[in-house]
């Protein structure tokens, strides 16, 4: 093999580009000269001089453009067909121009994905193959052509980021690219689901072994690119969204059919305007939408696709699905994941829940598993502490979850960040407000050392309120709190025989944006006509430096200062200490008469009993 390809650039060397020019002008001028067409293929390759592969492309789209419709299927029926019986020389020549076209199509996507062309010559392939794309079946979208190219793309260990970004900008405003390639992603993604893994752990894909790493990955990394840059139909820009690369458009072969059988062109013509029909348009999209974006989702994604995925599933995937409720799956189990994946993919599933009617019973059991200190440092913070305020919003909500929810968020206060504790604050605030029954969290009534536990309609804490077949507990005494935070079902974690005594510790926290905010729960929310609702997301994306900046840029109405009307000539005055003199000439002559032993002594122990003094004032 590599014999022959030395073979065949021997014999490209010896034609300069003149020669080449004068080739491609001889096969568009006559067809006695038709042997020059495989002799330009064999310029359409890499190894050519960027000069040579241009003019060919250039010679050879020329030539067969004007002879596409004339080209019959590339099917193997066909060929098989013509084989057994008829011998109609101007058949087999044309069969023959098609092999040939097939052959110069694999050429162009070889160039076009090869990191060994320029870019410019990358980009005169792409056009040329998106130009019998739209040329390929009388007008209609050549797909087969399309599918070959995304195939290449996707299935190409090198980077072909540049060919990406050239099919993203100069071809995806068109409906009907954008429409063949969620079709293609979706035949590809379902490839690469049922890829057979070999024991020694590479890829067997078409009867050849890849590396998995390097193609799995690579593969995923392209297809949502491709996803995520191909908008979905925008209805609301018609002159962007409803224009076509192929002249046919979506016209498909049953209208074909129909058209031809019938006779009547007037058929014809209103089978294709309801294929056409905007409405047609949309309802075709969503469909082929949604299959692409599943098959991509039943892929192993990278932890950073992943990602990328769940942050803009609720906005750029849900609205535009036909049936979003067939993503619960996958959201379901990157809910069960835990940690940020969880977070994540909370927005996705609160929308299935309240849109679309999702039914989740573990759904407040998760959410109430991902309180975590960690959680108030995360990147999406700010997002799931609103869908969290969201998530509680509702007045069906029983009082234990409720309540479980608020000393949870209570007790975490203790130890997240001043921008952590003023979230804690706006959302219990909230709870507070929106169930009053959890209001006797803020403030227990004890009489003696029988304890009322409010939420059992005043019954007594202690062995006469448990109930029958329940564990036992300890009754409510001060000092005692039996909220169990390690307990991961919030309604076995005895938040309703707790209290919000965490916050009451707020009032005295270093940081004054906290402990003046806190003053807020002091007001009786039961009152709803005389309190608001506090907007969490106001807190949500705060951090020390946001908190120093409110600080520095908060107007004092007073400043508290130490000054003098007059300089000080000592350090005590007399008047703070009755009796004593602070006169350094005294104190001078009462040396001198003292002996100098003594007062040594009496020095030492003064000083000693002086650091002792300040050390119990201190303590």
């Amino acid at each position: 093999m590599a014999s022959i390809l030395a073979k065949k650039q021997k014999q490209r060397e010896k034609y300069s580009l003149k020669e080449v020019k004068t080739l491609g002008h001889q096969l568009l001028s006559s067809r006695a000269h038709i042997n020059n067409l495989p002799l330009l293929l064999s310029f359409v390759s890499p190894p050519s001089s960027p000069q040579h592969v241009l003019e060919s492309i250039i010679s050879l789209q020329s030539f067969f453009i004007p002879i596409l419709p004339e080209l019959p299927s590339s099917s193997p029926k066909s060929l098989l067909n013509v084989g057994e019986g008829e011998k109609d020389p101007e058949l087999v020549y044309r069969i023959w121009l098609r092999s040939k076209f097939d052959e110069f199509v694999k050429s162009l996507i070889t160039v076009a994905v090869s990191p060994e062309s320029e870019e410019a010559l990358r980009e005169v392939a792409l056009e040329a193959i998106m130009e019998f794309v739209k040329l390929g079946k009388g007008g209609r979208f050549q797909s087969a052509i399309y599918h070959r190219l995304l195939h290449t793309i996707v299935h190409s260990i090198s980077s072909v980021d540049f060919l990406l970004d050239l099919i993203v900008s100069k071809f995806f405003k068109y409906i009907d690219v954008r429409f063949f390639t969620y079709i293609s992603v979706a035949k590809i993604a379902s490839s690469l689901e049922v890829t057979k893994i070999s024991d020694n752990g590479n890829v067997q894909e078409d009867g050849e072994f890849i590396s998995r790493e390097s193609n799995i990955e690579v593969s995923i990394h392209k297809i949502h690119y491709l996803l995520a840059h191909n908008s979905p139909l925008q209805e609301q820009n018609e002159d962007y969204g409803h224009e076509m690369w192929s002249e046919a458009g979506f016209s498909s072969k049953e209208n074909e059919l129909n058209g031809s059988s019938g006779g009547k062109q007037s058929k014809s013509n209103k089978l294709k305007k309801d294929v056409s029909s905007p409405s047609n348009i949309a309802k075709r999209m969503k469909l082929k939408f949604t299959k692409a974006w599943l098959s991509f989702l039943r892929l192993p994604l990278p932890l950073d696709v992943y990602k990328e995925v769940l942050v803009l599933l609720h906005q750029a995937v849900i609205p535009h699905m036909s049936n979003p409720v067939m993503l619960c799956d996958f959201l379901t189990r990157s809910y069960d994941i835990g940690g940020v994946i969880s977070v994540m993919a909370l927005s996705s599933l609160f929308i299935l829940m309240i849109q679309y009617g999702l039914e989740y019973p573990n759904f407040y059991e998760k959410l109430y598993a991902l309180l975590v200190p960690s959680i108030f440092m995360a990147k999406h913070r700010a997002k799931f502490f609103e869908l969290l305020d969201s998530c509680l919003k509702s007045p069906l909500l029983p009082a234990y979850l409720a309540a479980a929810f608020a000393k949870k968020l209570s007790r975490l206060s203790l130890s997240v960040p001043p921008s952590g504790a003023l979230v804690i604050i706006a959302i219990i605030h909230n709870l507070l407000r929106r169930h009053p029954s959890i209001n006797f969290l803020v403030h227990w009534q004890t009489d003696g050392d029988t304890d009322i536990d409010p939420s059992r309609g005043g019954t007594e804490i202690g062995k006469s309120a448990v109930e029958p077949g329940a564990p036992e507990v300890l009754g409510k005494k001060r000092g005692v709190d039996l909220f169990n935070v390690e307990e991961s079902d919030p309604a076995k974690c005895n938040a309703m025989r707790s209290s919000l005594w965490e916050i009451d510790t707020l009032r005295h926290h270093y940081c004054p944006p906290v402990s003046r905010f806190v003053a807020s729960l002091e007001n009786d929310l039961t009152v709803r006509a005389k309190t608001t609702e506090v907007a969490v997301k106001d807190f949500c994306s705060g951090s020390y430096a946001t908190i120093f900046r409110a600080e520095i840029g908060r107007r004092m109405k007073q400043v508290p200062l130490a000054f003098y009307k007059s300089t000080p000539t000592s350090l005590f005055s007399e008047s703070d200490f009755v009796g004593w003199t602070f006169n350094a000439k005294e104190n001078e002559k009462g040396i001198e008469n003292d002996d100098k032993n003594g007062v040594e002594n009496l020095s030492k122990e003064d000083n000693l009993k002086t650091t002792k003094r300040q050390r119990i004032d201190c303590s």
